[in-house]
Formats: structure tokens, C-alpha cells, sequence
């Protein structure tokens, strides 16, 4: 018999980080710095794109990425890893670890759910045409299975409200997918009134969180799945996310996607019949990227540690301040008078006597980083997005250079 090899000895782990907390944060300028090293170079203000990875974040990646080469990738890190970010994961949202689903992209949670609902023939789906892409193609492609699309009409851009998807509904629609806060205007869903509402009418509700999410309370309570991936508003990686399945739901959403760990193989010897993992696990097929999963589980600790209330508070303070500035300048800003519980961190303007994308261009030039976002109509905005960790001097900066 082969010897066992020797016991490993715990991996170190880099040197804790200060904690964190919204507002001292805000008024430690070498705290910040020293958290978010874009600071030094410039005012990022596209959280609703892709954000900059924060220290600690890059630290944990760099960290594993040193360890992989002094053994198997997955031996320092995997059980423990893949464990506590799943747990990490359903702290922020309330859901149980046996709920999350670490699959990485939106895209690919969102097609977890339209690929295995058990939709019938005549069945329908409601969503919004004008979501991001992401949350739109998965329900378009459930015609070729006979299925339905029946799109949600708000009275503008964005501005979904309870009564718009009400009157979308009908006897057979079976799912309804929208996105928490839509990419352009900001607006955000009252979860919690639509989750309660569809529940009544026993229609499911996937939620498309990538915009809310690290940003905003976005709950396991108010859907039945959500997707959302890291490199926005949870300030992890690219393609690191993760999709949350209700409990209920694992018996009837069935997995299209079949390898080594969601299908049972003990040994990773074959059997004759297909026996899932229990849990959201059954969703996972194949070996977990450790390098996404270590940033983030450092970016969900990074969330917990501050709080995602207190960031919710803080976004919209920069909102209050953003808003007014800039209508006071001509600018055309959708939303700006929405209620509160449909804002959000996300600020668009668009006027029609500017070149916004040479405007664009020029903000960059001079540090400021927003988005050009265009719409159906080809009305073209800038985006703003600043996070917690942006002081009221970048939000003057980028409206000075307006």
C-alpha cells in the first residue's frame, strides 16, 4: 500500500486588512488609497461596467496564484474555498449555502434557469426587451421549445413598474425574468411587492441582480433565482459569480450541463445513470476557476465587512448630490425624479447640443471615468456609477469637466 504523503501545513494567508466602514473611510484618504488603488490614478465612476479590482482582492488572487505553483492548484484551497464562498455568498443575499450556485457569468446563471425550467408548449415568459442583452437572448431562444415571449411595456426607458408586469401576465405565463435595476436609467424593481405578487399567482421570478448587488439589499426572499456576476457592484473579478436557486426549485430545474461534480461518479468512475448532487451544487458540472473564486470570496468579505445597508445609504447621497448639479446644468436626466425605492447608484444624463462621446473621451483624458451608454432609439448618455469608496470630490470633479 502507497504511504499517505505527509500532513501539509496550513497555508498562510496575507496580512489582515484594516477594517472598513462607509464613512471613515471616506475621510481617510491614505485608508482609501491603500483599499482602492485606483484612487491614486483617477476617479472611476463606471461601477455599472466593470470596476477595478480593490487591494484586497488582487492580494487574495496573487496570494493563491503563488501557492499554485508550489503544488496541485486545487489542493491548498479547494474544499475550504469553495465552501466559504458559497456561504459568503448566500450571507449577502439570506439564502442557505446549499442555494448558491458558484457557475461565474450572469449570462451563464440566467441560461441555467431558461434552459432547464420545465416550460410547456404554449407556456410563456415575460421579460423587457430593453434589459441589458444578457437578460433578454435566453427568453428570446425559448420560442424554438414553443414558448412564448411576452414583453413588459413601462412608460419609459427602464421605469418598470408593479402595474407594467401585472398587465403583462396571463393564465399561461410561467416565469417572469427582469433585472433588478435596469443599466441605463438606474431604475430600480420593488422586489419585494413584484416577488409577492407573482407568488400569489404561482408564477416563478428569476432576477437578473448584476446591478444591485453589492450595492443594494437584493434577497433570496424576493425571487427564485437570481444571477449576477462579480465585476460590478461586488468589486470582484470577471466571470466570478454565482447563481442563487430556491430551495424548492432543485427537483424541478433541471441541469442541461453534465460533467465530474454535479453528477455523482464515485471513484470519478462513470455509472449507468445520471444521479445529481443535492443542492445548487447540481448546477456546477466541472472543475470551479479558483483564481475568480479567491477574489471573490475576498470581495464578498470586503461587502459584509462594510455592510451593504450602509452602502446602499451612501450611494444614494451621491445620487442626491449628482442629480440636482446636473439639471442645474441643462442636462437631461432620466429617473431623476423617481421615488426612492426605485433609485439606485446608477445616474445617466444625455442632452442633444453635446458630442457625449468626444465629451466621453475628454473625461478620460482628464481622469474621470464614466460610461457612453446608448439606447434603442440611438439616444446616446453618460453613465455615472461612483461606489461607497468615491469621495464627493470625484462626483465635483467629473461635473466640473461637464
Amino acid at each position: 500500500m502507497t504511504p499517505a504523503p505527509p500532513a501539509r501545513p496550513p497555508p498562510t494567508r496575507p496580512n489582515p486588512t484594516p477594517s472598513l466602514r462607509a464613512h471613515p473611510l471616506l475621510h481617510d484618504e491614505a485608508l482609501r488609497r491603500r483599499e482602492f488603488p485606483v484612487c491614486t490614478e483617477r476617479a472611476f465612476l463606471a461601477h455599472a461596467a466593470v470596476c477595478p479590482l480593490p487591494r484586497r482582492v488582487a492580494d487574495a488572487i496573487a496570494h493563491y496564484a503563488q501557492q499554485a505553483t508550489l503544488d496541485d492548484q486545487e489542493r491548498p484551497v479547494l474544499d475550504s474555498l469553495v465552501r466559504d464562498t458559497r456561504a459568503r455568498a448566500a450571507q449577502l443575499i439570506a439564502a442557505s449555502p446549499d442555494e448558491i450556485a458558484l457557475v461565474g457569468p450572469t449570462s451563464q446563471g440566467l441560461n441555467v434557469v431558461a434552459a432547464g425550467f420545465p416550460f410547456q408548449p404554449g407556456d410563456n415568459v415575460v421579460f423587457y426587451a430593453d434589459d441589458y442583452p444578457s437578460n433578454v437572448y435566453p427568453w428570446m431562444s425559448l420560442a424554438e421549445q414553443g414558448v412564448a415571449a411576452r414583453r413588459v411595456t413601462p412608460g419609459a426607458l427602464g421605469q418598470i413598474r408593479l402595474e407594467d408586469v401585472l398587465a403583462t401576465l396571463d393564465s399561461r405565463t410561467r416565469l417572469v425574468a427582469l433585472a433588478s435595476c435596469h443599466f441605463i436609467t438606474g431604475w430600480r424593481l420593488d422586489l419585494a411587492s413584484l416577488a409577492a405578487e407573482l407568488r400569489a399567482r404561482d408564477i416563478a421570478f428569476c432576477v437578473d441582480g448584476i446591478q444591485t448587488l453589492g450595492a443594494f439589499p437584493t434577497l433570496a426572499a424576493h425571487a427564485d433565482f437570481i444571477a449576477a456576476d462579480s465585476h460590478k457592484w461586488m468589486l470582484g473579478p470577471c466571470g466570478a459569480g454565482f447563481l442563487y436557486v430556491r430551495r424548492a426549485w432543485h427537483e424541478r430545474l433541471r441541469p442541461r450541463s453534465f460533467g465530474w461534480h454535479n453528477v455523482r461518479c464515485p471513484d470519478f468512475v462513470a455509472r449507468d445513470t445520471l444521479a445529481f448532487r443535492t443542492g445548487a451544487a447540481r448546477y456546477e458540472p466541472g472543475s470551479h476557476g479558483m483564481l475568480g473564486l479567491c477574489g471573490l470570496h475576498a470581495a464578498f468579505g470586503l461587502l459584509l465587512e462594510v455592510g451593504v445597508e450602509a452602502i446602499a445609504s451612501e450611494l444614494l447621497r451621491k445620487r442626491a448630490l449628482l442629480v440636482p448639479a446636473l439639471l442645474e446644468r441643462g442636462w437631461n436626466v432620466p429617473g431623476a425624479d423617481a421615488p426612492a425605492l426605485h433609485q439606485s447608484g446608477i445616474v445617466s444624463c444625455t442632452r442633444t447640443d453635446t458630442d457625449l462621446p468626444a465629451l466621453h473621451q475628454r473625461l478620460a483624458e482628464q481622469g474621470v471615468v464614466c460610461s457612453l451608454r446608448t439606447d434603442r432609439a440611438g439616444t446616446r448618455y453618460l453613465r455615472f456609477s461612483p461606489h461607497f469608496y468615491n469621495p464627493d470630490a470625484d462626483l465635483h470633479r467629473a461635473l466640473a469637466s461637464l
